[in-house]
């Protein structure tokens, strides 16, 4: 196979990242460079992203005071992470761009489709959200983990932290907004049922990723 980008997504709890491990698992066993990523990266301001969530870095919160239900957190998240996307993409050392280049499936959980989905809840969010990430490529395919909100939050009670976004009332305006942006894409695209097995999931994945071109 050349190299392709092929992006996971999913509300939080909907085993994601459980699937992304097994089909890296399956590339590295057919002998194809394979490499697991995710978003917010591992670079600097993706860091900084995830010192943000966990309240270790102050950010501004509530209403902005000139768009009408604008929240501040969540524009400067639309911000963060198109810079982070950018430099996930793009940088010399480690970026998806090169690595697929030379030939190796780059697996990553998230992609600008999150940022549609968490960082919107107004036309104008949706209006911000689509001009910072214009000009960012579409993956060769993408996997959406469709998983009732009820399921997440059952799933993530047992985590040690939860960062801003995993609650019930933001989950469910993650999941409206991943119905809204999926029903408009046009590219590769593969909707499966995250309560299903998880073997079954990974099988349908790989048929899925078999018929890449």
């Amino acid at each position: 196979m050349t190299g392709k980008f092929i992006v996971f997504e999913g509300i939080d709890g909907s085993g994601t990242s459980t699937q992304a491990d097994l089909l890296v698992q399956y590339f590295r066993r057919k002998g194809q460079v394979c490499y697991l990523t995710c978003e917010p990266s591992s670079g600097p301001i993706g860091n900084m992203i995830r010192q943000g969530m966990k309240g270790r870095v102050i950010f501004s919160k509530g209403e902005n005071p000139v768009l009408e239900k604008g929240d501040l957190f969540d524009e400067q998240m639309a911000y963060l992470f198109a810079a982070d996307r950018h430099d996930h993409l793009y940088n010399p050392v480690d970026g998806v761009i090169n690595q697929v280049n030379s030939g190796a499936v780059v697996i990553s959980t998230r992609y600008f489709f999150s940022s549609f989905a968490y960082h919107c809840s107004s036309k104008e969010d949706f209006t911000l959200v689509k001009t910072l990430n214009s000009k960012f490529p579409d993956p060769d395919l993408v996997i959406y983990m469709d998983n009732p909100v009820g399921e997440s939050i059952k799933r993530m009670s047992t985590r040690a932290f939860a960062d801003e976004y995993e609650n019930e009332r933001k989950l469910k305006q993650v999941s409206d907004n991943y119905s809204k942006i999926f029903s408009e894409y046009e590219g590769a695209f593969l909707s499966l049922n995250a309560t299903n097995n998880i073997d079954t999931i990974h099988h349908k994945i790989v048929e899925k990723v078999e018929s890449l071109k």
